[in-house]
Protein backbone atom coordinates (compact mmCIF):
# COMPACT_ATOMS: atom_id res chain seq x y z
CA UNK A 1 0.00 0.00 0.00
CA UNK A 2 3.13 2.57 0.89
CA UNK A 3 4.46 1.51 -2.58
CA UNK A 4 1.09 2.28 -4.29
CA UNK A 5 0.71 5.57 -2.50
CA UNK A 6 -2.03 5.39 -0.45
CA UNK A 7 -0.56 7.41 2.53
CA UNK A 8 0.57 10.66 0.32
CA UNK A 9 3.75 10.54 1.73
CA UNK A 10 3.46 10.42 4.95
CA UNK A 11 6.17 8.82 6.94
CA UNK A 12 5.42 5.49 8.36
CA UNK A 13 6.91 2.73 10.25
CA UNK A 14 6.02 -0.89 10.78
CA UNK A 15 6.10 -1.58 14.90
CA UNK A 16 4.12 -5.28 15.38
CA UNK A 17 2.20 -5.35 12.95
CA UNK A 18 0.60 -1.86 13.05
CA UNK A 19 1.72 1.32 10.39
CA UNK A 20 2.44 3.81 12.67
CA UNK A 21 2.90 7.58 11.91
CA UNK A 22 5.76 8.57 12.94
CA UNK A 23 5.47 12.35 14.62
CA UNK A 24 7.48 15.55 13.34
CA UNK A 25 10.79 16.31 14.61
CA UNK A 26 11.46 19.36 16.42
CA UNK A 27 15.10 21.54 16.76
CA UNK A 28 15.99 19.53 19.72
CA UNK A 29 14.76 16.31 18.32
CA UNK A 30 16.79 16.64 15.10
CA UNK A 31 19.95 18.15 17.23
CA UNK A 32 19.65 14.97 18.86
CA UNK A 33 19.93 13.06 16.27
CA UNK A 34 22.60 14.65 14.84
CA UNK A 35 24.83 14.94 18.06
CA UNK A 36 24.16 10.86 18.43
CA UNK A 37 25.27 10.36 14.80
CA UNK A 38 28.34 12.22 14.90
CA UNK A 39 29.49 11.42 18.18
CA UNK A 40 28.79 7.34 17.13
CA UNK A 41 30.84 8.02 14.00
CA UNK A 42 33.54 9.23 15.35
CA UNK A 43 34.08 6.74 18.42
CA UNK A 44 33.08 3.48 16.21
CA UNK A 45 34.90 4.67 13.05
CA UNK A 46 34.22 2.57 9.73
CA UNK A 47 34.21 -0.54 12.07
CA UNK A 48 30.16 -0.13 12.16
CA UNK A 49 27.90 1.40 9.71
CA UNK A 50 25.82 4.35 11.69
CA UNK A 51 22.56 5.17 9.93
CA UNK A 52 20.17 7.80 10.63
CA UNK A 53 16.12 6.85 10.74
CA UNK A 54 16.71 3.62 7.71
CA UNK A 55 14.29 0.73 7.81
CA UNK A 56 15.88 -2.02 9.82
CA UNK A 57 14.01 -5.37 9.45
CA UNK A 58 13.54 -6.93 13.47
CA UNK A 59 10.74 -9.63 12.27
CA UNK A 60 8.29 -9.74 10.01
CA UNK A 61 5.65 -7.46 11.77
CA UNK A 62 8.35 -4.76 12.98
CA UNK A 63 10.08 -2.71 10.24
CA UNK A 64 11.43 0.60 12.65
CA UNK A 65 13.11 3.68 11.45
CA UNK A 66 15.08 4.29 14.97
CA UNK A 67 16.59 7.96 14.59
CA UNK A 68 20.26 6.13 15.10
CA UNK A 69 21.26 2.61 14.76
CA UNK A 70 24.31 0.58 14.59
CA UNK A 71 24.65 -2.14 12.21
CA UNK A 72 28.01 -4.49 10.65
CA UNK A 73 29.49 -1.88 7.93
CA UNK A 74 29.06 -2.69 4.54
CA UNK A 75 26.34 -0.64 2.30
CA UNK A 76 26.45 -3.26 -0.08
CA UNK A 77 25.36 -5.99 2.84
CA UNK A 78 21.86 -4.60 2.41
CA UNK A 79 20.97 -4.28 -1.21
CA UNK A 80 18.69 -6.94 -0.88
CA UNK A 81 17.09 -6.37 2.77
CA UNK A 82 17.46 -4.44 5.35
CA UNK A 83 19.81 -5.10 8.21
CA UNK A 84 18.26 -6.84 10.82
CA UNK A 85 21.14 -7.39 13.20
CA UNK A 86 21.50 -3.78 14.79
CA UNK A 87 23.79 -4.03 17.46
CA UNK A 88 22.89 -0.03 19.21
CA UNK A 89 19.77 1.68 18.30
CA UNK A 90 19.15 4.83 19.48
CA UNK A 91 16.24 6.87 20.02
CA UNK A 92 15.74 10.69 20.25
CA UNK A 93 12.60 11.79 22.59
CA UNK A 94 11.35 14.88 22.53
CA UNK A 95 7.24 14.03 22.65
CA UNK A 96 7.61 10.14 21.90
CA UNK A 97 9.24 9.64 25.46
CA UNK A 98 6.52 7.20 26.39
CA UNK A 99 6.18 4.98 22.98
CA UNK A 100 10.08 5.18 23.21
CA UNK A 101 10.35 3.83 26.92
CA UNK A 102 7.40 1.54 26.84
CA UNK A 103 6.68 0.32 23.30
CA UNK A 104 9.80 0.44 21.07
CA UNK A 105 11.90 -0.97 23.96
CA UNK A 106 9.78 -3.83 23.61
CA UNK A 107 10.38 -4.27 20.60
CA UNK A 108 13.78 -4.09 20.09
CA UNK A 109 14.24 -6.46 23.61
CA UNK A 110 12.24 -8.85 21.25
CA UNK A 111 14.25 -8.74 18.54
CA UNK A 112 17.42 -9.14 20.42
CA UNK A 113 18.50 -6.03 20.24
CA UNK A 114 21.66 -6.01 22.88
CA UNK A 115 21.73 -2.19 23.42
CA UNK A 116 18.94 0.27 23.21
CA UNK A 117 19.49 3.91 24.58
CA UNK A 118 16.84 6.51 24.71
CA UNK A 119 18.04 10.52 24.60
CA UNK A 120 15.54 12.10 26.49
CA UNK A 121 16.20 15.57 25.31
CA UNK A 122 13.34 17.53 27.46
CA UNK A 123 15.01 16.07 30.91
CA UNK A 124 18.47 15.90 28.98
CA UNK A 125 19.45 12.47 30.52
CA UNK A 126 20.08 9.43 28.36
CA UNK A 127 18.92 5.99 29.11
CA UNK A 128 20.83 3.17 28.72
CA UNK A 129 18.93 -0.52 28.40
CA UNK A 130 20.80 -3.67 28.48
CA UNK A 131 19.88 -7.43 29.42
CA UNK A 132 17.02 -8.33 27.51
CA UNK A 133 14.43 -10.74 28.93
CA UNK A 134 11.12 -12.30 28.60
CA UNK A 135 8.58 -10.30 30.84
CA UNK A 136 4.59 -10.80 30.71
CA UNK A 137 4.51 -7.50 31.92
CA UNK A 138 6.35 -5.92 28.99
CA UNK A 139 4.31 -4.58 25.80
CA UNK A 140 4.97 -6.81 23.29
CA UNK A 141 6.68 -9.61 25.66
CA UNK A 142 10.20 -8.41 26.37
CA UNK A 143 12.35 -5.93 28.26
CA UNK A 144 15.70 -4.62 28.93
CA UNK A 145 16.34 -5.91 32.56
CA UNK A 146 19.01 -3.42 33.55
CA UNK A 147 18.32 0.26 32.98
CA UNK A 148 21.03 3.20 33.64
CA UNK A 149 20.03 6.72 33.65
CA UNK A 150 22.97 9.12 32.55
CA UNK A 151 23.23 12.92 33.43
CA UNK A 152 25.61 14.95 31.20
CA UNK A 153 28.83 14.18 34.18
CA UNK A 154 28.00 10.49 32.89
CA UNK A 155 30.17 8.12 30.59
CA UNK A 156 28.77 4.82 28.64
CA UNK A 157 30.73 2.46 27.04
CA UNK A 158 28.87 0.80 23.99
CA UNK A 159 29.03 -2.86 23.95
CA UNK A 160 29.95 -2.71 20.36
CA UNK A 161 33.23 -1.33 21.39
CA UNK A 162 34.82 -1.90 24.70
CA UNK A 163 37.74 0.16 24.67
CA UNK A 164 35.25 3.39 23.78
CA UNK A 165 34.20 5.45 26.39
CA UNK A 166 30.93 8.51 25.25
CA UNK A 167 30.43 11.08 27.44
CA UNK A 168 26.28 11.47 27.66
CA UNK A 169 26.91 15.50 27.12
CA UNK A 170 28.13 14.67 23.70
CA UNK A 171 24.67 13.06 22.96
CA UNK A 172 22.39 15.76 24.92
CA UNK A 173 21.08 19.04 22.92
Amino acid sequence: MIELGFFGGERLELLDGVLAVREPQGSRHATGVRLVMDTLRAALGSAWRVDSQLPIALDDESEPEPDVSVVPAGPRLYRDAHPSAPRLVVEIAESSYRIDRHYKSSLYARAGVPEYWIVDVVNDRVEVHREREASSEAAVGWRYRNVVVLDHASTVTPLVAPGVTIAAADLLP
